[in-house]
């Protein structure tokens, strides 16, 4: 890019000039440098006229791709040594291609500047260029794409080739929470909510497709998207936003690894020192992509076995009842079920759905080599991601329903006085954890594990804690990675994996750390309920952008959301939403303190006041116009290109359309 503004400030001043007068109505008049001033001590008006002012980066390159466009069509000579190929029609909206076929500019959207610079060695578009100039994937390692042309319709090697970003996506519904929310669902309400289960899952599912739709065609993930196209403030706010719950992810991945350390070690490595064990693991096992990114997404695999292999044990040695598990499967329907039961469905559908795993996923489908300016190849992506994260997400619902099911079989209906006479028979350490009363059995991933080894014996204990313990390893490595991409995206920062694994490990695991040294295991457990709400409230700062922006045609060209799927998805968010909005005011209402209350009300009123912001974007990329308060000042915001917020997506500034 440098060398061509090079050619273009040397040669083609007289078309720089003629570009500038074009592009200047429509460049904010606060932007604008004095004519007058530039051209007195300048007397080059191209490429300098405003580089002062803005660094030479945004307008540059607008000037860069209005001349594109004036070589496009022939109207102007390219610099020397350059090719300009044509714009390929098969990402190009029809009535623009049209406009480009009859010989007239237009100021197109994002995905329309994907012109090819060939004979360049910089790189091969300028759409990538610009992109590439301020994002880049955080992998190293790009996966080519076998080319199967005797296999029309499907193809096994190119599955396997992009194979990996779902399961990695995958671990967040294997957490340590999601694990105790299953086990949690099975003592408390048997078989009856793996329905709930499976919905969660599906519903997971569709917003995983919609994550990783946008990673595809756009080229950038979530967060970067979130950059480009919301303004200063309501960024920032997302970002803290986002930030929270992937502390609050940290926080229960953390807490997991400790009770495993603890139980594997027979009490003798205390939970504090399974954080300070969890920490320097994790500096360890994040260094393992140096050895090529498909070795570590075979890492990721193999815990993901370790967990299967595990918790398949617990459900084999457990054998439960088949009729049940499946009539509670499909069978949407939970009977003398009551507030508990209901408590507990909520808590299943909060942990499955994680926030920072939509923003996660939309940056590991750029590991692979894909040619966006090619429909048929960005399609062909877009059907494998499907089809892999469909498989990944079926091996986490057996997981979980192999969790599920052990403790329905086993601990349903259970007393403490049940538990602690048999863990007196057997001799085990553990028994005054179970007071002698006759109180319904209540369990964690601490005491689980217990009771399984009371009642099938130590290795049933021992296999346990291995599968928390895979649990939690690989949830928090994946954690750190929606982190770095997550800072990535909305701040434009270049961290490198220590320094951005020691801030979010420090900010995690100060509070657990003092948490697991002050108070014993139960208090530890314990904050896993407080974790569950702080993220189900963060959960509409995913699904509300990732719909947004995935239902914008000036993004996702031919690849925008139908009529069905901006119904459907509205729907599912909208539910999904109130069922976690309900377990956090069940949640408020259990605390005892008047200024919690007073303190969570003006918090809600700022939470809702910023959730209907991203809800009112939403619904006029929706195609709710008359929102858009007919493109003037609304709600204080300023009006910005295609409905009231996107920015052209290859320069980062906006074009009015």
């Amino acid at each position: 890019m440098e060398r061509v503004q090079k050619e273009w400030s040397s040669k083609g001043r007289a078309q720089a000039e003629e570009w500038r007068k074009r592009w200047e109505p429509h460049v904010p008049r606060h932007h604008r440098k004095e004519e007058g001033r530039s051209q007195q001590g300048n007397d080059d008006p191209g490429w300098e006229i405003w580089r002062d002012r803005h660094n030479g980066s945004l307008l540059q390159k607008r000037h860069l791709k209005a001349g594109l466009w004036e070589m496009q069509l022939g109207r102007v000579s390219a610099p020397e040594d350059t090719t300009i190929a044509p714009l390929p029609p098969s990402i190009m909206p029809a009535e623009q291609e049209a406009e480009l076929s009859e010989g007239s500019p237009t100021h197109g959207n994002g995905a329309l500047w994907t012109t090819n610079l060939q004979d360049s060695p910089a790189c091969a578009s300028p759409s990538s260029e610009l992109q590439n100039e301020h994002f880049s994937t955080y992998f190293e390692e790009k996966i080519p794409i076998p080319d199967d042309a005797n296999q029309a319709c499907f193809s096994f090697r190119k599955l396997w080739a992009f194979t990996g970003p779902g399961f990695l996506m995958s671990i967040a519904y294997l957490d340590p929470g999601n694990i105790e929310s299953d086990l949690q669902s099975g003592a408390k309400a048997e078989f009856k909510l793996l329905w709930v289960l499976l919905g969660a899952t599906i519903i997971g599912l569709l917003l995983q497709r919609l994550a990783a739709r946008l990673g595809v065609v756009t080229g950038m993930h979530l967060a970067e998207v979130c950059n480009r196209q919301y303004p200063t403030v309501p960024r920032i706010i997302l970002w803290l936003m986002v930030e929270l719950a992937i502390i609050g992810s940290d926080m229960q991945e953390v807490i997991g690894c400790a009770i495993a350390f603890n139980l594997l070690s027979v009490g003798r490595i205390p939970l504090w020192g399974g954080v300070l064990i969890t920490i320097t693991d994790t500096f360890a096992f994040l260094f393992l992509d140096k050895y090529g990114l498909r070795k570590l997404e075979a890492f990721f695999g193999f815990l993901i076995t370790v967990m299967a292999i595990t918790f398949g044990y617990e459900y084999v040695r457990v054998k439960p009842d088949q009729g049940k598990l499946l009539q509670g499967m499909f069978v949407p329907y939970c009977q003398d079920c009551g507030p508990v039961q209901l408590e507990q469905a909520v808590g299943i559908v909060g942990a499955v759905i994680m926030p920072h795993n939509i923003y996660l996923h939309s940056a590991l489908v750029k590991s692979r080599e894909i040619d966006r300016t090619n429909k048929k190849e960005v399609k062909e992506a877009n059907k494998y991601f499907f089809i892999e994260s469909s498989i990944a997400l079926f091996v986490s619902f057996l997981i979980n329903v192999f969790v599920v099911a052990v403790f329905a079989e086993a601990f349903y209906g259970k007393t403490n006085n049940d538990v602690n006479e048999v863990c007196n028979a057997t001799g085990s350490p553990h028994t005054d954890l179970f007071p002698l009363n006759n109180d319904t059995l209540q369990v964690d991933i601490y005491k689980g594990g217990v009771v399984l080894g009371c009642f099938f014996g130590p290795a049933a204990l021992y296999i346990w804690a291995v599968g928390i313990l895979a649990a939690g390893q690989s949830s928090t490595m994946t954690g750190t990675y929606s982190g770095q991409f997550v800072m990535e995206g909305f701040l434009n920062l270049r961290w490198s994996r220590f320094a951005r694994v020691l801030l979010t490990r420090s900010i995690a695991i100060t509070p657990t750390l003092l948490v697991a040294i002050f108070q014993d295991t139960e208090h530890l457990t314990g904050m896993n309920d407080f974790l569950n709400v702080l993220q189900s409230m963060q959960l509409p700062f995913a699904l509300i952008p990732i719909l947004t922006f995935t239902s914008l045609s000036s993004i996702m060209n031919d690849f925008a959301n139908g009529l069905a799927w901006k119904i459907g998805g509205g729907l599912v968010i909208l539910v999904v939403c109130a069922i976690n909005m309900y377990f956090v005011v069940v949640y408020v209402t259990t605390l005892s303190s008047v200024w919690l209350y007073v303190l969570a009300s003006f918090l809600s009123v700022a939470y809702l006041g910023f959730v209907s912001y991203l809800a009112w974007v939403c619904l006029i990329a929706l195609g709710v116009s008359r929102l858009d308060c007919g493109g003037r000042m609304c709600l204080g915001l300023r009006r910005r290109s295609d409905t009231v917020l996107l920015n052209d997506m290859d320069s980062g500034v906006s074009v009015e359309q």
